[in-house]
């Protein structure tokens, strides 16, 4: 392959600037912009031919510009989260340009503009005030009880149910841990309205479904002038709408160590700051966490703060994984079956004792979630008024009959093996990263965790 001619460079620089659907800005050491591509102009409405040759403070306020920061600080950010104008939000990434012999001849900016996903992300929070409203408003939990969701009379879930309301009636935090789909919210839910702070907001966040850069303004909040249209006087972050109510943080291991730090103090403090504001706002929160993760083991990675983890970690509940409490699993599917022949205007079926069978003999990986979705997509494919064996079978082959009493001791035997050597097979390939391995094999980190100690597998 030929090399690029000298003299065409410019031209391959400018088609690769203006391909991206990011706006890209250029200026000098005196801050005076030198490039700015098409795309600039359409998220910031201003033409190359008004901005070129001036400096940019002209067009933007000072304190709301990276660029010029970056001539200061003359080192690069990366994915930072800022606001160039009221309207505006956007992700920056930042960096000085140096010639040969190391002297600052400017900045370059990269802006992805992420307004929409601001307006998508209000929008959604504004639907789950509404419908927290509408649930106190009836309120369906108190016609029911706390907790009257969670449905079973095993000793492992009634032992669970009944820490959840003795640790309710205090503002102690909670942390509920335990696998993907055992009902953690549900346990947050019970938790509040079995507490004092019944009449007040819950206000749950999930951590691992936010994007990183809108964590603070999703938590905190913005102040007066930093958004336009129907948010123009600003918002209140999730911690601020909270005040006298619960404070629900699902996924709690997903939040960056940043935030952590962010979220330490407004539990230390009990006060928040808006983005934009200079003023405290005080908050009367009781805290309930949620994970699936191994947060200890998170602390010695360094991946999770040993102080956020103290604070959160007061009281701990294990919410019980669903193959260990076995007996629940008729009255689970009996209540699914009504709730779904009901939603889909059908004939309420009967499940013959070999069906029911084949549910209790299932492993469940995804716990009550799982249970929930087979049970639904039973419903919608099968119009027999009786359930049984061979339907299972046919709808759901991952739901295997249980073999005979000998055979079956032989075949878990087996499986065992197998899936100890094939643990040892990804923690080599890992070298040794328990997390890596976990997310390799399909697994939450509690689950391996669980099944390092079980096989007796040393790292």
């Amino acid at each position: 392959m030929s090399a690029m001619p000298v003299e065409h460079s410019i031209f391959y620089l400018k088609t690769l600037i203006e391909t991206s659907s990011d706006a890209i800005t250029i200026i000098n050491a005196q801050g005076e912009v030198e490039y700015w591509s098409s795309q600039a102009e359409i998220i910031y409405g201003i033409s190359a031919k008004e901005i070129k040759k001036k400096r940019i403070s002209d067009f933007f306020k000072q304190e709301d510009l990276k660029l010029l920061e970056i001539l200061e600080t003359k080192k690069p950010v990366f994915n930072a989260y800022h606001q160039p104008r009221p309207d505006k939000h956007v992700l920056i990434s930042s960096s000085p340009i140096f010639d040969e012999e190391g002297n600052l001849l400017g900045a370059i900016s990269i802006d992805q503009d992420i307004t929409s996903i601001v307006r998508l992300n209000e929008k959604l929070t504004l639907t789950t005030n509404q419908l927290q409203k509408i649930k106190q408003q009836y309120h369906v939990q108190e016609q029911i009880g706390p907790l009257s969701e969670i449905k079973g009379n095993s000793l492992a879930i009634r032992n669970t149910k009944g820490l959840a309301l003795k640790v309710a009636k205090t503002d102690a935090t909670v942390l509920l841990q335990g696998e993907s789909g055992v009902g953690k919210e549900l346990f947050a839910q019970g938790i509040h309205e079995a507490s004092l702070r019944q009449d007040k907001p819950f206000i749950p966040i999930n951590c691992g479904a936010i994007p990183e850069a809108l964590f603070e303004s999703e938590f905190f909040g913005y102040e007066k002038g930093s958004f336009t249209g129907a948010y123009k006087d600003g918002k209140a972050g999730k911690v601020e709408m909270a005040d006298g109510g619960t404070l629900f943080l699902d996924e709690v291991g997903m939040l960056p160590l940043d935030m952590q730090v962010k979220l330490l103090r407004v539990l230390q403090e009990r006060e928040v700051y808006r983005i934009g504001g200079s003023l405290s706002i005080k908050v009367n929160i009781r805290v309930v966490a949620a994970t699936n993760s191994d947060l200890e083991e998170m602390v010695k990675e360094g991946t999770f703060r040993e102080d956020l983890y103290y604070r959160l970690n007061v009281v701990s509940l294990t919410i019980p994984p669903l193959r260990e409490r076995i007996e629940d699993i008729p009255l689970l599917v009996k209540s699914f079956v009504q709730e779904y022949a009901a939603k889909y205007q059908k004939q309420e079926p009967a499940l013959l004792e070999s069906a029911m069978e084949m549910f209790m003999n299932y492993h469940w990986p995804g716990n009550i979630r799982e249970l929930r979705n087979v049970v639904e997509r039973m419903v919608i494919f099968t119009d027999q008024s009786m359930i049984g064996e061979d339907d299972i079978t046919h709808i759901f082959p991952t739901v295997e009959k249980r073999k005979p009493a000998q055979e079956e001791i032989g075949l878990a035997h087996e499986k065992a093996q197998l899936e100890k050597a094939r643990i040892q097979e990804v923690l080599a390939e890992m070298n040794g990263n328990k997390s890596a391995a976990a997310k390799k094999l399909g697994i939450s980190r509690v689950s391996l965790y669980k099944k390092l100690k079980e096989y007796g597998i040393e790292v």
